[in-house]
This record gives C-alpha cells, structure tokens and sequence, in this order.
C-alpha cells in the first residue's frame, strides 16, 4: 500500500491548492464530489480489476482479452503507451514538484534558486540507484516515507480544525461567499461537477495498485489460477489507501480554503502548489513546516517509486511476449536503465517545469481508470450482471467525459500520450520484425501417441516428415500427398513417412507452448499442433525429434505460391506464407553446427 501511496498520497502536496484555484470558495464541495466518485467510481472498479486480472495485468489484460488477435495485442500497445505517459509524468512531474519545494524553501541557499532542472535529474538519478539496489529496498524506503509523510499531515490536519474552531466567523464568511457567488444549493453542485476534471489528478495511483498486484503475498491455498489470497489482500489495499486518502481530502480541502487567503492560492502566491506547507509554516512554526517540506519533498521525489514499479511490470508481461522487445526487456536494471534515460529526457524537454507536464500526467491517469471502467462494464455484461453493468458503465461515462474535457482544455497532454504510443508502437513492431526468425516455442511436448510413432520410425532408421497444410482429412489427401513426395523428393516406396500438420490458432502471439498429438487416417499417421506461426513451430517440432531420437530428421516442403512479398507479410503477420525457407532460416539461426541441423528438402 506503501509502494502505491508514494503516488497516491503524494498528491495531498498539491491537490488542496489544485482545488482552490479550480473551485474557489466551492473547493470543499467538488472535492466532495471527487471522494463520491473514489469510493463510488474508481475503487469499485478497481476492486474488479483485481478479481479478474490478479497476476498484475489490470485492466490492460482486461481489455485485451474482449478483442482477439491483432488488434488485442494493438489495443494493449495503446493502452500502454498511456500508461508509460501516466507513470513516467508521474516520475519526472514529482520529481519536478520536489525541485521546486527544495528551491522555495526559506532555509535552502540562493545559489540554487533557477537551478530545478539539475535538481530535478539528481533526484531521478537517486531513484533509479534505489531500484538498481532491487525491490525490496524501495518497498522499505515506501513504508517510512508514507508514514512519516501522513503522520505530518495528521497534525497539520488537526491544527487546522483547531484554528477553524477557534476563529468560526472564518466558516461563516466562508458560507456568506458561497451564497453570494453561487445563490443556490443546486447551482453549487451543478459547478462543482462542472470542475470535477481539474481535479482528476486526485485519482492517481489505483493502476498501479493492481499492477503491483504480484508483490501482495496470498495465503497457503492459493493457486496460479485462483489466487485467492493475493485478490482479498489487492482489495483491502485499495480500500484502505481509498479511505485514508479520501479522509485526507475532505477534511485539507476545508481547512485549506477557510484559513487561507484567496489570493495566497494564485500563481506566485505563498500557497500555490503547497497549501498544506503553508499551514504548516503559518500555524507550528518554521521548524515544523521545514520538516514538513522535507517529508514532502521526500515523497514527491519517491512517487516515481510507484509508477517506476508499474512500467517494471507492465513491459515484461507484454512487451517481450508479444515479441515485441528484447529479451533482456524482462530484466529489472536494463529496463530502469532505459526508464530513467526516457525520464532524464522528457524533464530536459520540459525544463522541469511541472505546470507544463500536468495535462500530460492527468491524460495518461484518466485514460487508464476510463479503459478500467470500461473493461468492467464488458466483465459485467459478459456474466449477465445488469446491474453492475449500469453501474460500471454511468462510472464510464462520467470518466470519458472527464477525459474528453481534459482533452479538450488542455490537448498537450494527449500530444505527449500520442507519441508516446506511436513510439511504442513503432519500436514494437520493429522489435517482432526482427524477431521473427526465433523458434518461438516455449517447450514442445509430444503426447504418448505422437511419442510413439516417432520412437517407430526412428527405430527403423531416419524418421522423415512431410509437412501437410490440415484440409478435410480424407485418406485420398494423403494419398496424393504421398505420391507427389516420393516421386519429387525420390523417397523410396518403403520408406515410411510422418505427415505434420500446424494450424495457426492466434499469429498475434510470439512464444507458445506446443502440445504435438498423434491423429491416425487409416494407414496414414499425422502430427498435429496448434501454434502462432507455422514455420517457427515446423523448426522446433523438428529439433524436439532430434533431441528424442538423437539424429536430424528429414524434412520435405513443396514451394508456397504467390508474390514472396505478399507471402512474407503473411508470414509475419498471419504465420504461414513462404514456410520451407523461413523453416530453413529459423533452423540456421537456432543450430549454427549444420551437421546438427534437420534436413530440409523442398521439391519443385
């Protein structure tokens, strides 16, 4: 909880002054309204997330899986470019916001005010040197942060409601401006809606709750399948950060717009971005609010931390998968490497100006709680739960009106999103091109059947196949099939033969496991395999009877028809096209010794 609240909670930094400047002397009622939809909207939601998507693909995985094949897996590119939006803004924005709380601190020396740029890349360095250590180390340095960070905001929070007590004509003011802006109760809640958007980045941090999800340790009878434990101990984590941080909201949002002044909120104001500080500083002394500043600054530079642990996650259980990264993708420090290389970047182009990066970080937030709600609403409908699914899906609309009027009033945002799925994207995609020579095959297992025609051949001398492309299995197939091999490749009549047979289930995917079974057609023996392309799947069906017998098998292809460009895009894209030399190409890159290597015959 530690880990996700880094983000969460972090936000109390800068969201009561958010609040003020949006709503004004409304600031407590549309963070009202913000609450309703946490506890209402977005933890609901997420709860969900957690049931269905335990293993951390939250609702990326979720949404994936309404839509097949390609454009499953072009969906989750999309969706991960927004949330490589959310999570990286998330590290270089709060690093950003911590720089500037160390410079207008009135205790840090003149000669690093102007200098946020270097600070800011110190504090991402020193982030990325926490998860180069390993894991558990942030994990630790979480937990002390969120403590110390909340325990402040308990006093400060408490020494607030003490001095509204004290000074009550303050709430009394406060209602007079409410009544004479606003007039009615209906028109208060009508812009308190109306504002909502602006303070969306209230709602930081639950996609990285359930994108940690494989860190929550179950109990004792949970299962790969049904982890039990680990979705009990995701929901009582979103819950708990929901309650606290929905406390925190409701009563900052109040004090904060009772006891400062109006104009202290505006841009260059003592409160503006640091509301809290600034009670702290006005109302316990120098000394507290410069520890409070420190705690402040410490966790909007770990904030990072969260979003840091959601793209360590995220990339490996996509990215390499789809063959769409480098294998070293799944590591840990290569890709906080790469994470803080793309983070020095982006606050380079934005010179750590963090009003700047704002649209940006609230884009990639709402979209992903959109696509969540979203994911739900079709979980729902799918299981015939109506209504849930009015539920979840006026949740759905509220959030794409929330993210289309974000959009709209600050487009940035969604120009930084797009790049950075176009990126994606194209990295991707150059990524599977280049991979697409791999075998492909996590394991290859051959059931007892397919085992034992194998062991038969191989007894009797070489064991030869002949690839077969699956049509209605009629023996005369085969039968033609036969004949056109031994007269072509000059196979004797009384040498015997196996028929191998693979049907693409879903080209999308890069590795998969193949499970080989035995099919039998009269005298015509058949191995048969569903994989995600066919001549990645021949090659290492091959080389698992090498290994089983302890000699190359033969081989035989006939020539594909057709444009060998047209074939070759069937190829990456469909998994068939030009199967005998893609076949041959996938065995030379696997088995650099050609004496190791399947023989490869193809006839005319």
């Amino acid at each position: 909880m530690c880990l996700t609240g880094v983000d969460y909670f972090s936000t109390l930094g800068y969201q009561p002054g958010i609040a003020a400047l949006a709503a004004g002397v409304l600031s407590p009622l549309a963070t009202l309204v913000l609450v309703a939809l946490t506890l209402l909207g977005a933890l609901p939601v997420y709860r969900r997330v957690a049931g269905e998507s335990p293993h951390g693909g939250g609702s990326i995985a979720m949404l994936a899986s309404f839509l097949p094949n390609w454009w499953g897996k072009l969906l989750v590119l999309v969706l991960l470019g927004f949330a490589a939006t959310d999570f990286t803004i998330t590290m270089t924005l709060s690093a950003a916001d911590g720089a500037a709380h160390i410079v207008e601190n009135p205790l840090v020396p003149d000669a690093l005010h102007g200098h946020n740029l270097a600070i800011t890349l110190v504090l991402l360095a020193l982030l990325a040197a926490v998860f180069l250590r390993g894991f558990s180390e942030a994990i630790g340095i979480a937990v002390v942060l969120v403590g110390v960070f909340l325990s402040l905001n308990v006093v400060v929070a408490v020494t607030g409601i003490v001095q509204v007590l004290e000074h009550r004509h303050l709430v009394t003011d406060w209602t007079h401006a409410l009544t004479a802006q606003h007039g009615n109760p209906f028109l208060m809640v009508a812009v308190a809606l109306l504002v909502f958007p602006k303070l969306a980045l209230g709602l930081s941090g639950f996609e990285t709750g359930v994108a940690v999800m494989p860190q929550i340790k179950g109990s004792a009878s949970d299962t790969e399948e049904h982890p039990r434990g680990r979705i009990v101990g995701a929901r009582k984590l979103l819950t708990t950060a929901a309650l606290i941080m929905s406390g925190f909201l409701i009563v900052t949002s109040f004090i904060t717009t009772i006891l400062i002044p109006e104009a202290a909120f505006e841009p260059g104001g003592p409160a503006n971005g640091r509301a809290l500080a600034y009670l702290a500083h006005e109302h316990l002394g120098t000394v507290f609010g410069t520890i409070y500043d420190i705690s402040t600054i410490a966790i909007l530079w770990f904030a990072g931390a969260s979003a840091m642990a959601g793209l360590l996650n995220l990339v490996p259980r996509y990215l390499p998968r789809f063959g769409m990264a480098p294998e070293w993708a799944r590591q840990i420090r290569p890709l906080t490497l790469v994470f803080a290389a793309i983070a020095f970047l982006i606050t380079w182009y934005f010179d750590a100006d963090v009003d700047s990066q704002g649209a940006a970080y609230a884009t990639g937030v709402l979209v992903l709680i959109t696509s969540a709600a979203v994911a739900v609403t079709l979980s729902a409908a799918r299981a015939g739960e109506r209504h849930k699914v009015f539920g979840f899906g006026l949740v759905s609309v509220i959030f794409v009106y929330t993210t289309i009027d974000n959009i709209i009033e600050k487009p940035e945002g969604v120009h930084l999103a797009v790049l950075f799925v176009l990126a994606i994207v194209l990295v991707s995609f150059v990524s599977r091109f280049r991979r697409a020579f791999e075998l492909r095959a996590i394991e290859v297992r051959f059931d007892d059947a397919a085992g034992r025609f194998i062991d038969e051949l191989a007894a009797r001398g070489e064991v030869r196949v002949v690839t077969h492309q699956i049509g209605e299995r009629l023996p005369r197939e085969y039968a033609e099939k036969e004949a056109d091999q031994r007269r072509e490749s000059h196979l004797p009549a009384d040498e015997p033969i196996l028929f191998l047979e693979v049907t693409v289930k879903d080209p999308s995917e890069f590795s998969t496991d193949l499970l080989v079974t035995a099919v039998e057609v009269e005298r015509y023996r058949i191995l048969s395999v569903e994989a995600a392309a066919v001549p990645n799947s021949i090659a290492a069906i091959l080389l698992a009877i090498r290994d089983r017998t302890g000699r190359p098998p033969h081989v035989y292809f006939e020539w594909s028809e057709g444009s060998p460009l047209a074939n070759l895009a069937r190829f990456w894209f469909v998994g068939e096209g030009e199967v005998a030399p893609v076949t041959r190409e996938v065995l030379r890159r696997a088995v650099p010794r050609r004496s190791q290597r399947p023989h490869v015959h193809v006839d005319s």
